[in-house]
């Protein structure tokens, strides 16, 4: 345990990091990867251009301190995390170098603020959290491989089906190629692929959302093909798999993994999900029908316009044949073929006003996924709603998924 002076130093101080943690994470990445430029094979490259890393990392470390007499109160964020490090592969021997350089880090930024016993201080309480993700981290690796199915690392699979599901999103069905069993999964999780991108220096770590039901042959992802848009680079990974991925290639997963799993009530079902943040929700919507379990789900989807649209036809197959699947769409941008077929619910961006008129009454509970712009307009409508916050939850598909903050 933490003696009292230092857990006072790291708790008072926590809101200085926190008001540098931008500054802190960007010397921290530049620290890190000069020192050990292997780890460039585990660290998304594009958020790091986009600086999203640097701002996650930030962010847990402020949690951190600022809860470290109760790291239970931060539990959602610490799962968040050991689940990514567990899919990514991260060990025990990579924390030491870790916890150095973001010492290093703080000292450079804060500069002579940042007194021996601050650093003293926050060497101590790094150990401690450390060792806790550790033990977290060493249980989800056991799991990952002792289930029926599992593995440890990367397997092989390959690609049996490569399936266009509007102009940007791809669904690429995946088979063991040792045709050996696959791991069970909850709807909800994703897989991590260790992408070899012709061209590039280092491998693509990227995490992929199941987009099907468990139980089946195969796993499925849907990808969105990111280009560069108003500044931010492309997706290396995306596009590749876009590109030049084709059926009968073989690529690296490791085991599902991921904490924004479907509840195994029977309330009312509200999936909520905006653009490729659609995909972890089918997993859920297509679960529940294949379970026939008639729990009352209402899907909502909001994108751009009919082009980008993905799982359309499937998702109105879904609510024809099941009378307890409502599903509604809203599109921001309709095209003129939109407006004319008048094939969707809503015309603007999913709002309280629009929601109030179409979610149900009695026990609900509510998921949703897409960017964290989206994610934190869904919020604040759900607020509005006045849905009670332990029957919300989401998934942001970035290192950062702080909704409450200001």
């Amino acid at each position: 345990m933490l003696d009292s002076k230092t857990i006072e130093i790291v708790q008072s101080t926590a809101p200085v990091l926190k008001q540098h943690s931008e500054q802190i994470g960007k010397k921290f990445y530049e620290l890190l990867f000069a020192k050990a430029p292997d780890l460039y094979n585990l660290f998304n490259q594009t958020n790091q251009k986009r600086g999203l890393q640097q701002e996650a990392l930030g962010y847990a470390v402020y949690s951190a301190g600022e809860h470290i007499t109760n790291l239970d109160a931060i539990m959602p964020v610490i799962t968040r995390v050991t689940q990514k490090h567990r899919a990514i592969g991260v060990k025990p021997e990579q924390y030491p170098l870790v916890g150095e350089t973001l010492l290093e880090a703080v000292k450079e930024v804060l500069g002579s603020a940042a007194t021996d016993d601050i650093i003293g201080a926050w060497g101590k309480a790094y150990e401690y959290i450390a060792d806790a993700f550790i033990q977290i981290e060493q249980d989800l690796y056991k799991e990952a491989k002792e289930q029926a199915g599992g593995w440890e690392g990367f397997r092989s699979f390959t690609v049996t089906r490569k399936v266009a599901e509007s102009d940007d999103v791809t669904s690429f069905y995946l088979e063991p190629s040792d045709t050996q069993a696959l791991a069970g999964f909850e709807p909800g999780q994703y897989l991590t692929i260790k992408a070899e991108v012709p061209g590039e220096k280092y491998k693509h770590i990227r995490h992929y959302s199941l987009s099907d039901a468990p139980g089946k042959s195969y796993y499925r992802i849907s990808v969105k093909q990111e280009r560069s848009n108003e500044g931010k680079p492309a997706g290396i990974v995306s596009n590749d798999l876009h590109d030049r991925v084709q059926e009968g290639d073989s690529l690296l997963f490791s085991a599902p993994a991921g904490d924004f799993t479907l509840d195994h009530t029977n309330d009312h079902l509200v999936l909520i999900g905006g653009g490729i943040g659609v995909t972890p929700l089918m997993s859920m919507i297509n679960t529940v029908a294949d379970q026939s379990s008639g729990r009352e789900v209402t899907f909502v989807q909001a994108a751009a316009n009919g082009n980008n649209h993905p799982f359309k036809e499937h998702l109105a197959g879904l609510a024809n044949s099941h009378p307890n699947l409502r599903c509604f769409t809203a599109y921001s941008s309709p095209t003129e073929q939109d407006l004319g077929s008048e094939s969707f619910s809503h015309k603007g961006f999913v709002d309280a006003e629009w929601l109030r008129s179409i979610l149900p009454s009695g026990p609900t509970v509510y998921y949703f996924c897409g960017s964290v712009s989206f994610m934190k307009a869904i919020n604040q409508a759900l607020k509005e709603l006045e849905i009670p916050k332990e029957r919300i939850h989401y998934e942001a598909f970035s290192p950062i998924a702080i909704l409450d903050e200001e």
